[in-house]
């Protein structure tokens, strides 16, 4: 007999994927702060944010492999895989933040840095919340849009924060290459905090759709 697609709505598993990768990442994040909060043993704490990283990166693979198995998705299946992809793609960047900190010679930790990593780690709190709001999205839809909405003014005080770090970075006389590594690693951060409002739009589309 052919193989039949899966037409069963066995898909609560794809919002048990959403909200390990959206748990995942806010761990992450709340270690990147705390390394740089507390720049000592760096090596090891990097090394556990890049464990965080390889486990979400099961769980985007196992949830990508669902994608293509089942017929049914919760939702749209372009926007399954942007927020499958868009979740990745913000514990990607701390991943990669959180590497260059350990591999280059960077000096002390510029306050901004500090700063952004609160609010990429506030964002993700919130994006948090806006994930595990998607299994009610009926129910939740005023909570889920407004949580987006934070999200989006959360990116916009990043935008902020990285123009005045860059702006500091560049009148402060210091070495250039110190100033080229911390650039790089603030725009990584601030890119994350990008992705996070591009979890936001996805998640608001998906709310508006359904209600």
């Amino acid at each position: 007999m052919p193989h039949l697609p899966d037409w069963s709505p066995k898909t609560d598993t794809f919002f048990d994927y959403f909200e390990k990768q959206a748990t995942l990442t806010v761990e992450a994040v709340r270690l990147l702060k705390v390394l740089l909060e507390d720049f000592t043993d760096i090596e090891p704490k990097v090394k556990a944010i890049k464990e965080v990283e390889h486990l979400a990166d099961d769980v985007t693979h196992r949830a990508f492999e669902l994608l293509h198995k089942l017929f049914w998705t919760p939702f749209d299946r372009a926007d399954v895989y942007r927020l499958l992809t868009h979740l990745d793609d913000v514990l990607d960047l701390v991943d990669a933040a959180a590497e260059r900190l350990d591999l280059y010679d960077v000096g002390a930790v510029v306050p901004e840095a500090r700063e952004l990593a609160g609010v990429l780690l506030a964002q993700t709190r919130k994006m948090q919340e806006v994930v595990r709001g998607l299994r009610n999205v009926k129910r939740d839809h005023v909570r889920i849009l407004d949580a987006c909405k934070g999200i989006n003014a959360l990116e916009n005080q990043a935008d902020t924060l990285l123009r005045r770090g860059l702006a500091h970075l560049f009148r402060s006389g210091d070495d250039v290459l110190r100033v080229i590594k911390w650039k790089e690693i603030l725009d990584l951060v601030e890119n994350a905090t990008d992705r996070a409002e591009d979890v936001a739009n996805v998640v608001e589309g998906v709310v508006l759709a359904s209600t």
